[in-house]
């Protein structure tokens, strides 16, 4: 009895452990995705605007194993954006994986003539949650082709952002593409700028 203790007592400790140094991860990205907003010249925030950022909660249900199945063979085409300027992306490939037990794709995309590294991929997205809990432009996610290995990719909605069309008018940030409509909530990374928004 005593020995099933112990290891109950270990094992919850342990997965404690894990979850706090899961959300000091997230937290560490947070901080380091604010500090960018001031370095960035092109940034439509200030330091004062930071205050208003908003995320759900770190939920690491939501840090998914997806596969990955290249599309080699796509063209080029080209993605609207707010400000109504076309941006040309390629489909690098599709991604397959499960939130909560619901089977969902990813389609991930590659610029075509951009400044981003030639290794940066980019995956925008919209869910459930759009216009209610989260930007109605949809949000984004960062990988690059080394974060693909073995045909697999772990996918961590925790680390999805808003793009700068959620704070101010005028930029060209692309408008997901319907594939990429989830049809769940994603109550995971940033939500809505809390800005001008209603307690």
């Amino acid at each position: 009895m005593k020995a099933f203790i112990l290891i109950f007592t270990f094992c919850s400790i342990s997965i404690l452990s894990f979850a706090q140094s899961y959300d000091n991860t997230i937290l560490q990205f947070r901080q380091k995705y604010e500090a960018d907003f001031l370095n960035d010249k092109h940034s439509p925030l200030k330091t004062s605007d930071l205050q208003y950022l908003r995320y759900y909660q770190p939920d690491i249900t939501y840090k998914v194993p997806a596969a990955f199945v290249a599309t080699p063979e796509t063209k080029p085409f080209s993605m609207p954006t707010h400000s109504g300027k076309d941006k040309m992306y390629k489909e690098y490939g599709i991604l397959t994986f499960r939130i909560h037990d619901t089977l969902l794709n990813l389609h991930i995309y590659m610029r075509i003539g951009g400044q981003e590294h030639e290794d940066y991929l980019f995956i925008p997205f919209t869910d459930q949650t759009t216009y209610s809990e989260t930007f109605g432009g949809g949000r984004y996610l960062d990988i690059t082709t080394k974060d693909i290995v073995n045909n697999r990719v772990e996918l961590d909605f925790n680390k999805s952002y808003n793009p700068y069309c959620a704070y101010a008018d005028g930029y060209s940030c692309p408008i997901p593409p319907r594939e990429n409509d989830l049809s769940v909530f994603i109550r995971a990374g940033e939500k809505l700028f809390g800005k001008n928004q209603p307690e």
